[in-house]
């Protein structure tokens, strides 16, 4: 298992959680597959896996409630199941500090895409909870916005000499704003260069990412341009 990918599964259903697995597997993953959120939390602190697959409506502990555990714990990347592309389900999960999401019933190969594309843009390279962002994405220096201090070698934020807690997505959300900053950046083009994303993807998860990331380092400092995306005041 230590030269596998890691990966938890939470599900209830017996047959997708049986079948995703064995699908999982065979792409040569690591599976811990548990039925409910409460195992899923006690598996997650016992094994620490790479990157965790969550439904959102499982029995004890729901999908987005242990998002938020163990997002409190760790920057390991957290992708949400949800049987409804339901916006509140969407958002709810989003905002729990999940990095994804994917509707059922899916394709395991669009699982596994999204898995793939998800550890790339974490510099996964086996092992557990390695949230990076690859050092190589920005410019080497410190980066100075108003109060807004970012250091792209050291991979840290700092808003008025204080140090801001990212995740590793929200990182590499705010590299991309800060390498153009006053450039209007697209969602489309957010999701291509932050998401990984060579498809057509929900919009959805840039606009619920970006809320957070204000949440962190000042309202004003990211601007909506209404029809065509956000951009980063100089």
């Amino acid at each position: 298992m230590a030269d596998q990918t890691h990966v938890l599964f939470v599900e209830d259903d017996d047959v997708i959680r049986e079948a995703t697995q064995l699908a999982l597997e065979r792409d040569g993953f690591a599976v811990t597959a548990m039925p409910d959120g409460l195992s899923g939390l006690e598996a997650f602190r016992a094994d620490r896996p790479d990157i965790a697959l969550l439904d959102v409506m499982v029995p004890g502990l729901d999908g987005v409630s242990l998002c938020r555990r163990i997002r409190d714990e760790s920057t390991v990347p957290v992708i949400m199941l949800s049987a409804r592309a339901d916006s509140i389900d969407v958002v709810l999960g989003l905002e729990a500090g999940a990095d994804d999401y994917v509707t059922k019933p899916f394709d395991g190969a669009v699982l596994v895409a999204r898995i793939r594309a998800v550890l790339r843009r974490f510099g996964h390279a086996g092992g557990a909870d390695r949230g990076e962002v690859d050092a190589d994405t920005a410019a080497g220096g410190v980066l100075t916005f108003g109060e807004l201090e970012i250091d792209t070698e050291g991979m840290e934020v700092r808003r008025a000499g204080q140090t801001v807690a990212l995740t590793p997505t929200e990182m590499r959300l705010l590299l991309e704003f800060s390498s153009a900053p006053g450039t209007v950046l697209s969602r489309d083009k957010l999701l291509e260069r932050v998401w990984d994303y060579g498809w057509g993807g929900d919009t959805r998860v840039v606009d619920v990412h970006v809320q957070r990331l204000r949440t962190k380092i000042g309202q004003d400092r990211i601007e909506t341009v209404r029809g065509f995306g956000y951009k980063l005041k100089a």
